[in-house]
């Protein structure tokens, strides 16, 4: 049973999903894909590494279209190879946030290594406080590669919703979302008292959490397909990666065409009427801030 789902479908135990796009801002071609299957109602949110040197183009778009459903993935991470990012805040070693490039470390796995806890915050509040600046209407928190949910910086990830009032990622079933991150170690029930954190102040919690696969299949149809026929009950929160095609293909070669197959499908229209179908309700994370801020009035 869900409260959220009650709240967002008026059944508890009624499905609901948000269709999330991850990375904007990150290249041009990400900033494409969210702005196109945001007009085309493909998907319903996204959320954006401000760190990243395409911030400032979803930044605009956002300021000059106030619909447009838009979150701070706060990062302290940067994969790929040869293409990488900094944090805003700090050009310093000992804060743990810069490896030996001069970068963010490349995984939560070498983040946990050095990073300090404050160090880290200062570095979130910074990326949020930009995004505002920026003229982007915050919808929610989510985070990059799990970051801001290692076990050293949760307590840090649920204070910045409650002092931003903004909801953030941290899915009932946490085990839904760790269990695809690559994050260490992790001390058993640490989520959940979160949650149960969140659930005593009466604030909405999604139910569950969906990506992209990392096992790929040509098949692209029949994977989505089936993992939208198949949603539990509750609020899922379906993490996708869509990339427009042109510049995703040098930043990572091999695995490009996940991320424009994505949004290809979700450009067509196809998972919107499959959602439908299953009466699903698809849902932003604009409605799940409204409930949100009404528990936690300024």
């Amino acid at each position: 049973m869900s409260a959220t789902a009650r709240a967002l479908t008026g059944d508890e135990h009624g499905r609901a999903v948000v269709l999330h796009v991850d990375d904007v801002g990150m290249c041009h071609g990400a900033n494409t894909a969210f702005l196109e299957l945001s007009r085309s109602g493909g998907v319903t949110s996204g959320s954006v590494i401000v760190p990243c040197p395409w911030f400032r183009e979803i930044a605009a778009a956002a300021a000059a279209n106030g619909t447009l459903d838009v979150g701070v993935h706060l990062t302290l991470t940067s994969e790929w190879p040869q293409y990488r990012w900094a944090p805003l805040t700090t050009h310093s070693r000992s804060s743990g946030l810069i490896d030996d490039q001069g970068y963010f470390p490349r995984n939560c796995l070498l983040l946990r290594e050095r990073m300090q806890v404050e160090a880290a915050e200062t570095e979130f509040r910074a990326q949020i406080d930009r995004a505002l600046d920026g003229g982007v209407d915050v919808t929610h928190l989510d985070t990059h590669m799990g970051a801001a949910l290692v076990p050293e910086l949760v307590d840090v990830y649920v204070r910045l919703g409650i002092d931003y009032r903004l909801p953030i990622l941290l899915p009932r079933d946490a085990g839904s979302y760790t269990g695809v991150l690559r994050m260490g170690e992790i001390p058993a029930g640490l989520h959940e008292r979160h949650v149960e954190e969140l659930d005593s102040r009466g604030v909405p919690v999604i139910d569950h959490f969906r990506m992209t696969p990392e096992s790929y299949s040509p098949d692209v149809e029949t994977t989505y397909r089936r993992m939208i026929e198949t949603l539990l009950p509750g609020v899922t929160f379906f993490a996708l990666h869509c990339n427009a095609p042109g510049d995703i293909e040098a930043i990572v070669p091999p695995r490009a065409h996940r991320r424009t197959n994505e949004y290809a499908l979700f450009g067509s229209g196809a998972p919107m009427r499959w959602i439908a179908e299953q009466g699903i309700r698809a849902i932003g994370m604009r409605e799940i801030r409204t409930l949100w801020r009404a528990a936690l009035p300024a």
